[in-house]
């Protein structure tokens, strides 16, 4: 009887008594908060607040859904909304819920009647209600957004066409390449080279960085680079650096016609074929990163501070100096990290990439939480300028829940450089040797038991 006697008081309240109407306008902004479609029900239109009611109940089904598949089926779930069409729908639901909770906040306020409110109660109740109905309604609409900006990194980014595949040997493998077209070359040529390799079961990672100056790369029988280099990719000049293959898969389309309705390019194919022959293991995926893109990266992220040892001069090869980047610490805007990771004059291509990977660290070192927050757009829309693989929409479920397993392991690190190689004449036995040794040793690392692992510094 004392409930049915409140909802006939917030339904019908006596109108002369403005403690009542006090007293009602905070009850329907907080239940309006806690359950929105029930200050409707209680002193509105029924209909309306019951499509709140099953709505809110529907929504918070469904994040109990997704907190229960996290913990206990988290693959299934990031396959689930990690492509694009699930993406949209995350997206549009979103923006529904967004709108329909400014529709039932404004709609409470209106209720409130606040005419019949005397005093400060009248203001506060108005702020206290339009705060609620606002903020949860412009997260809902960041959220969205967001969303959106996934869903078009995700569908212009990943093969949504193209099936799962098995891991070949346990492994899943990609070949990471750093592209560069800069002013001093003709064309791209593919600088950085790495392949990482990942144990599909336990998750260990191995990394191989792949010098660009190899000689004499070799291809299978079956890989389209045998027919007209048999005997491996050598020739006097250096176009036939192990760089090279890029431009020459581009300037021989006919090697891989089915390349580019693939995803990829002759270019890359040629890459991926001669990075095979040197590691002696197969590459499923390739990652491209355009260092044109980079640029955009590191300005979205804010400028990159980076430990300077020695000048780096901003010039192409055999060039005038345009200006030097100068030692000790140094916050440097996209341009200037560019050529800083790039610049090769008066310098060793060793040296080169020893600066590219502390690049490469300070990138990751920024992308904290707060930054994805912030910038999350203007990253997403760089990764979308710089980035080109041919992984599909479908593995991003299980490769995500796989890389959480490699962030709990030590990562095994393989550079095929001087002293251990020598890149003028490489003995392609013994890198194979290598590499299986590597892998050997990720394949026998153990997760640990308690706190996640640091991942050692390449």
């Amino acid at each position: 009887m004392t409930l049915l006697q409140a909802a006939t008081s917030i339904r019908d309240p006596d109108a002369r008594r403005p403690e009542v109407m006090e007293r009602r306008g905070w009850w329907l902004v907080l239940l309006g908060f806690v359950l929105p479609g029930s200050a409707q029900v209680l002193a509105g239109n029924r209909r309306l607040g019951r499509i709140g009611i099953v709505a809110t109940l529907a929504l918070v089904a469904l994040l109990a859904l997704g907190a229960i598949l996290w913990f206990a089926w988290r693959s299934a779930l990031l396959t689930l909304i990690g492509n694009s069409i699930g993406l949209l729908v995350v997206e549009v639901l979103l923006i529904a819920y967004a709108v329909l909770w400014l529709v039932l906040g404004f709609d409470t306020l209106r209720l409130a009647r606040l005419r019949k409110v005397r005093g400060g109660a009248r203001a506060a109740i108005a702020a206290v209600a339009v705060f609620a109905t606002v903020a949860p309604a412009a997260l809902a609409g960041y959220g969205a957004s967001v969303v959106d900006a996934s869903r078009g990194l995700v569908a212009n980014l990943f093969d949504f066409a193209r099936p799962a595949v098995e891991p070949v040997d346990g492994r899943y493998t990609f070949l990471l390449l750093g592209g560069d077209a800069g002013d001093d070359r003709e064309g791209r040529r593919a600088d950085s080279m790495t392949v990482v390799t990942v144990n599909a079961e336990t998750g260990a990672a191995t990394m191989i960085g792949v010098p660009r100056n190899l000689r004499n790369a070799p291809f299978s029988e079956g890989s389209p680079m045998w027919g007209p280099w048999p005997d491996g990719f050598d020739c006097s000049s250096s176009d036939c650096l192990l760089n090279g293959t890029y431009t020459y898969g581009e300037a021989h389309p006919e090697l891989y016609p089915d390349a580019e309705a693939r995803g990829s390019s002759p270019g890359i194919e040629a890459t991926r074929d001669a990075v095979e022959g040197v590691t002696g293991i197969p590459i499923q995926f390739f990652v491209l990163v355009d260092m044109s893109g980079f640029e955009q990266l590191v300005d979205a992220l804010g400028g990159l501070e980076l430990e300077v040892t020695e000048r780096v001069p901003i010039a192409i090869e055999g060039g005038p100096v345009e200006e030097w980047i100068e030692p000790g610490t140094q916050r440097m805007d996209g341009y200037h990290a560019l050529w800083y990771a790039r610049s090769r004059a008066g310098s060793s291509d060793y040296a080169r990439m020893a600066r590219q990977r502390q690049v490469q660290e300070a990138i990751i070192a920024q992308f904290t939480p707060q930054t994805l927050l912030t910038k999350y757009t203007e990253l997403s829309a760089a990764g979308q300028d710089m980035v080109q693989t041919d992984i599909p929409q479908a593995m991003i479920g299980g490769l995500s829940e796989l890389a959480l397993e490699t962030r709990r392991l030590p990562i095994t690190n393989l550079e095929l450089v001087p002293p251990q190689v020598n890149t003028g004449d490489p003995d392609y036995d013994a890198i194979h040797a290598m590499v299986q040794a590597a892998l050997a040793d990720a394949d026998a690392l153990t997760p640990p038991t308690g706190e996640p692992a640091e991942s050692p510094q390449p």
